[in-house]
């Protein structure tokens, strides 16, 4: 087995979750391509004297779930998922792709329900425990990104074994620039000119505790004064569903406009999941500069550096956020072929490079 495994649950355990014995461990397997990184993970966690535990999850299971359960079915929240919560003080959620997304003639009503159950087990993954996801390189997800495997799995190494200790103080001296700033503004070609207010937020670091590969420098907008449009060139997933070219538009942080030329329907049911799925929880640049890939995978993509992201839903607290929602979805524009983003009218972001 490649060394670079053990490295990288090395990072996990003694960096990203500081894990501690006696600690209780869930290890979250999602499909068999994870199981490199589950195993040195498991022996990680073992010689640390830990107490792992490893579940299993598999598309092709919830494929089955949302083609023949009843609504019941779909929107069930396992009670043993909710307890595996409250059980672990540390989760690690290892996601590989078996395949590309197979939810072609599933009702948008059914993935929308059981995504919005699956999103009440992230709210107390969030709330309960330590946790870090990593999403592991596959076959599929070398074809979705149109590299070969070698290729994204030298990417991956190389993102997740960084001295991420030494990036995390660069990035917070960067963060701390924009502290007290009172206004941000997006400005890429003609369909996107966003603005917000960050007054009372804080700017605040992910570099690789709760995600690896990691980097993101990020804030919560100010729900009422988000006013503008932003067109997102790069195709958007969630719940395995592709929506491509998304054009959002908001007015005194009401959303006014959502399409996307491909599952309108479907994305018109997540921005009706709740109160707080239509308004912006998340602000944030992207970091890591060992990305440089769409991958189609967010939790790759929205660490690429010279990229910006928003997210609807579920804000941050720790930046003080109060935006509540079951989802928190991330959407990811490029800005290395062009385009600005401004703090109280300065430029901070120039075609994918940070000026601060």
């Amino acid at each position: 087995m490649d060394v670079r495994w053990r490295q990288v649950a090395d990072v996990l355990t003694r960096y990203s979750t500081a894990l501690q014995p006696g600690e209780r461990v869930m290890i979250a397997m999602q499909e068999i391509d994870s199981y490199p990184l589950a195993q040195a993970l498991y022996a990680a966690c073992i010689e640390a004297g830990a107490l792992p535990q490893v579940q299993f999850h598999a598309d092709s299971m919830k494929q089955s779930l949302l083609r023949q359960g009843d609504a019941r079915q779909v929107g069930w929240l396992p009670e043993i998922e909710a307890y595996g919560m409250e059980w672990a003080d540390v989760y690690f959620g290892l996601r590989a792709l078996a395949s590309a997304p197979a939810l072609t003639g599933i009702p948008a009503e059914a993935i929308a329900r059981h995504q919005a159950a699956q999103g009440r087990v992230s709210a107390l993954r969030w709330q309960k425990t330590r946790w870090c996801l990593t999403r592991v390189p596959s076959p599929a997800l070398a074809r979705q990104a149109g590299i070969d495997l070698a290729a994204l799995r030298e990417m991956f190494f190389a993102a997740c074994l960084l001295d991420y200790e030494a990036l995390s103080r660069r990035w917070q001296a960067q963060a701390e620039k924009l502290r007290g700033s009172r206004t941000a503004r997006i400005v890429a070609g003609e369909e996107t000119d966003l603005s917000f207010s960050v007054a009372g937020r804080d700017w605040c670091v992910f570099a690789g505790k709760i995600n690896m590969p990691d980097g993101e420098i990020y804030t919560a907008p100010v729900n009422a004064t988000v006013n503008g449009r932003i067109h997102f060139e790069q195709p958007a997933i969630f719940g395995g569903v592709v929506l491509p070219d998304i054009r959002l538009a908001w007015r005194d942080g009401q959303l006014i406009h959502a399409s996307a030329t491909a599952n309108q329907d479907y994305l018109r049911r997540i921005l009706a999941t709740d109160a707080g799925a239509s308004k912006l929880g998340e602000f944030a640049f992207g970091l890591n500069p060992c990305l440089d890939v769409f991958c189609r995978d967010i939790l790759y993509d929205e660490k690429i550096g010279g990229t910006v992201h928003i997210a609807l839903g579920r804000a941050y607290p720790e930046c003080g956020g109060t935006n509540v929602s079951s989802i928190h979805w991330d959407l990811v524009k490029d800005m290395r072929a062009g385009g600005t983003v401004l703090v109280d009218g300065r430029t901070v972001l120039a075609d994918g490079a940070l000026q601060i």
